[in-house]
């Protein structure tokens, strides 16, 4: 559904509700971008996300546009509140995940890179700390913190007081601050380490990898229990350095390396006879690797042949 025009349910279009009103499509249209990124940042599932954008298309087409007073608003809350109530159950679904969950990459272009803010949200990094919030929490957070919406629409769209809102993005700013990536890395910094990473890992060079690993360099895979990956974190140079090395053989003798940008941030895409195998993408702290997210999952993958817009 990336990149196209979303299509009134033929219902709607029947009983002459406003889906078959050009203006209605065309204001979905317009903030479509900026649905799908409140979602996903909600969800960490592209796939999750598309199926809010559809849940609020089919609500937006019963609106009376005439009532509402801020379309992008409206818009929001109700892709919000539907997120909330796919994230519940998403977080059902992950109690039951095999090894690792890792959120579902994105293919993205280079503007949401320079769009600083934006690209730290969506980074895996970030996204993994969104992870740790409550439901509610997760929801504040983004719409404040990314979208900066106001405290009003925000409690509309989580159905709390302004007062509430507040108290709740005071924990969780405490809560993301306490575990927040270190800070932002120049694009110079970050492409020479990764440019210095996916050489190692192309030539085999152990000790060009242990020295772009800093000492506490984290690796976390998610093969779904459909592919091989490691269950549980690695932790420490020297240790990830060896569990890459086992497959490295494998890697260069049978696979493509290709760097790329994914969530905002830098990363690699290996593909197997031309089909996406692997995507790891990177952190990186001082010109160090600090960070590795190996997501091996073949059903994650559907938004890695395609960039994908995000928008604030």
């Amino acid at each position: 559904m990336a990149g196209t025009s979303p299509h009134p349910p033929e219902d709607r279009r029947e009983t002459g509700t406003q889906g078959d009103r050009p203006d209605a499509t065309a204001t979905f249209v317009a903030h479509r971008n900026l649905l799908f990124t409140v979602a996903y940042e909600m969800l960490g599932s592209a796939a999750d996300a598309e199926d809010v954008l559809q849940e609020t298309w089919l609500r937006w087409a019963g609106v009376d546009l005439d009532t509402v007073r801020d379309q992008r608003a409206y818009l929001v809350r109700i892709a919000t509140r539907q997120a909330l109530v796919r994230l519940r159950t998403l977080g059902r679904r992950k109690e039951s995940y095999v090894g690792q969950w890792l959120p579902e990459p994105l293919l993205t272009a280079p503007d949401v890179a320079e769009d600083i803010e934006l690209a730290e949200s969506v980074s895996m990094a970030m996204m993994l700390v969104l992870e740790t919030l409550a439901p509610t929490e997760r929801a504040v957070f983004v719409l404040r913190e990314v979208f900066d919406l106001p405290y009003d629409e925000i409690a509309e769209a989580v159905d709390k007081t302004p007062a509430a809102v507040r108290q709740i993005i005071h924990r969780a700013r405490a809560h993301v601050s306490a575990r927040r990536p270190r800070g932002v890395v120049s694009q110079a910094e970050t492409k020479g380490a990764l440019d210095a990473f996916h050489r190692a890992v192309e030539t085999g060079d152990m000790q060009g990898l242990l020295d772009i690993l800093a000492p506490d360099v984290v690796f976390l895979g998610d093969g779904g229990g459909i592919k091989q990956a490691a269950l549980q974190p690695v932790i420490g140079a020297g240790r990830v350095a060896r569990f890459l090395s086992i497959g490295l053989p494998r890697v260069r003798a049978m696979m493509t390396i290709e760097p790329v940008q994914v969530n905002g941030s830098p990363a690699l895409l290996l593909r197997l006879d031309g089909a996406v195998d692997s995507v790891i993408a990177v952190r990186i702290d001082d010109g160090l690797v600090t960070g590795l997210y190996s997501v091996r999952n073949p059903e994650k993958f559907s938004h890695m042949e395609r960039e994908t817009a995000l928008r604030r």
